[in-house]
């Protein structure tokens, strides 16, 4: 029998139904009642006419809701596709236009999201708010779990991209490619029954829904926070003795500047996982310090279910003989071919030469949904994902992001990645954060900009960075103006948005002296 997310209820309510399952703001589900919960919630939909294929769309901040929505849809082969509340209810309207979705479950505070030009194309059977509405809705299902056993091309979940370098678009993961999660949990991150995962991560990125499933998948307690909140994840680490997370940076920096922290009981920790932007060398040394547990650098994308790669604890040594492996994001995990590629010749590139990443497996998506265009340029006819990432591997198959091909800047006919700056600005003690684009150069082309939040109560001058930055870099790679900013802004999964910094920098003419 082909591997389904309701797999993971299935499974452990026979073996340990008693065990906690999830718990979310005190409320604490075992197997028994998530199952039980997620069955009546799959009749409830198929009271209304979902059937398998039909998309079900989920609208909330994080909520224990979510896992027994996604839980029912696989009981009866629904698709479920989060949406992402950080949208404007424009952005919104288009993604409700894609997918059509039969039935849409809305938190009574992202309401207004659903503006009118989004449930006129809605189509919907049914639009369920949760609170009172939804569990009555959910009471007047039936207990008895559906049964549906999908195939594992069949898809499970669609999830938007973030959209920061154009517009989003509905990638498709399948029953296999999901099944994945379950090895990244056991074999990656060496969760059991016994493991207390922290998610804090919002439920409609890929990244936040592989962590509270990996969790489950082994049977072990999943603890979901509604949003970020630093003081909390403190206590709850204490409280719940959580063993496992997973943060993005802009969170491990707000976290050492959360008042108390080095004095909290931070003993339960063993593994703290972190991604989706880089991390500065002095950030991750007083983290492992502060947190006292090992730290995994993980690089994956939604294309790709997940996690593609990771650097384990033992290759975290900042200061030491091997430092410069933190600049990797580790080597391909068991199950996935990862090549770096010549864009032009589609050829492997040699060692220490920067390519396109293309990875190859069964976790990859079956493609965009609606959008056969996207997915053609994608997805190679062999089945090789062209991910967009500029990257490349030393000899022992460490690789390392570069950038994004599309975030690349031309200064003079030579290429500049912009993380290879950022890492180096990121080692000055006044900068807490810093993103680098490209602006507009009469005399090259375009030249480099930095744009930087600095440390509370830390000034520095333009001219010094530069010139710090020229201590380590080629002119030609170095910014030629700095702005300093409050904050950056960022999607939900902790990336800059650098098509805001274009679009608001983008008309600027660097100092080119």
């Amino acid at each position: 029998m082909s591997f389904t997310l309701a797999t993971i209820v299935r499974e452990h309510v026979s073996k340990t139904p008693d065990a906690p399952a999830l718990t979310f703001e005190c409320a604490t589900l075992s197997f028994a009642e998530l199952d039980e919960r997620s069955s009546r919630v799959a009749n409830a939909l198929i009271d209304v006419g979902v059937k398998g294929g039909d998309r079900v769309a989920f609208l909330s901040r994080n909520t224990s809701e979510f896992y027994e929505i996604v839980f029912a849809c696989s009981k009866i082969g629904a698709v479920l596709v989060g949406l992402n509340w950080r949208l404007a209810p424009s952005e919104i309207g288009a993604i409700v236009a894609d997918c059509k979705p039969c039935v849409i479950i809305v938190a009574e505070g992202e309401q207004h999201l659903l503006n009118e030009d989004a449930r006129q194309s809605l189509g919907a059977r049914r639009v369920v708010t949760l609170g009172p509405e939804y569990e009555d809705w959910r009471a007047a299902g039936a207990r008895l779990d559906p049964g549906a056993s999908g195939q594992a091309d069949d898809v499970a979940l669609m999830v938007y991209t973030s959209g920061t370098t154009g517009e989003p678009k509905g990638v498709m993961l399948t029953n296999a490619g999901m099944s994945y999660m379950s090895r990244v949990g056991a074999e990656i991150w060496g969760m059991g029954r016994a493991s207390v995962n922290l998610v804090v991560m919002p439920m409609f990125h890929i990244g936040g829904i592989q962590c509270g499933l990996s969790t489950m998948a082994q049977g072990g307690h999943t603890v979901l926070m509604r949003q970020v909140d630093t003081r909390a994840i403190i206590e709850i680490v204490a409280t719940f003795g959580v063993t496992h997370s997973f943060f993005v940076p802009a969170v491990i920096q707000a976290l050492l500047s959360t008042p108390g922290v080095e004095a909290a009981d931070l003993s339960s920790l063993e593994l703290l996982s972190y991604g989706a932007s880089p991390i500065g060398e002095a950030v991750l040394r007083r983290a492992i310090e502060v947190f006292g547990c090992g730290f995994m650098h993980v690089y994956g994308l939604t294309e790709a279910s997940g996690a593609v790669a990771a650097l384990p604890p033992k290759d975290h040594d900042p200061g030491g003989k091997n430092s410069y492996l933190l600049r990797s994001c580790g080597r391909a995990l068991p199950w996935v071919d990862l090549r770096v590629i010549d864009p032009a010749t589609h050829m492997d590139v040699e060692s220490g030469a920067v390519g396109e990443i293309w990875v190859k497996s069964g976790l990859v998506t079956k493609g965009y949904w609606n959008n056969p265009a996207a997915t053609a340029e994608a997805i190679t006819p062999d089945g090789w994902l062209r991910t967009g990432d500029a990257a490349y591997k030393d000899e022992a198959g460490n690789v390392y992001i570069v950038d994004r091909f599309k975030d690349m800047i031309v200064s003079g006919g030579e290429n500049v990645y912009p993380a290879e700056v950022e890492n180096v600005l990121y080692d000055h003690p006044a900068i807490v954060e810093v993103a680098v684009i490209g602006v507009p150069s009469k005399r090259w082309g375009e030249t480099v900009k930095a744009i930087v939040v600095l440390r509370c109560g830390q000034q520095v001058r333009a001219n010094e960075l530069i010139k710090f930055a020229r201590t380590r870099l080629g002119k030609y790679k170095c910014p030629t103006s700095v702005e300093f900013v409050d904050t950056l802004p960022r999607n939900a999964s902790g990336k800059v948005l650098k098509r805001e910094l274009r679009q608001a920098y983008g008309a600027v003419d660097a100092d080119e002296n």
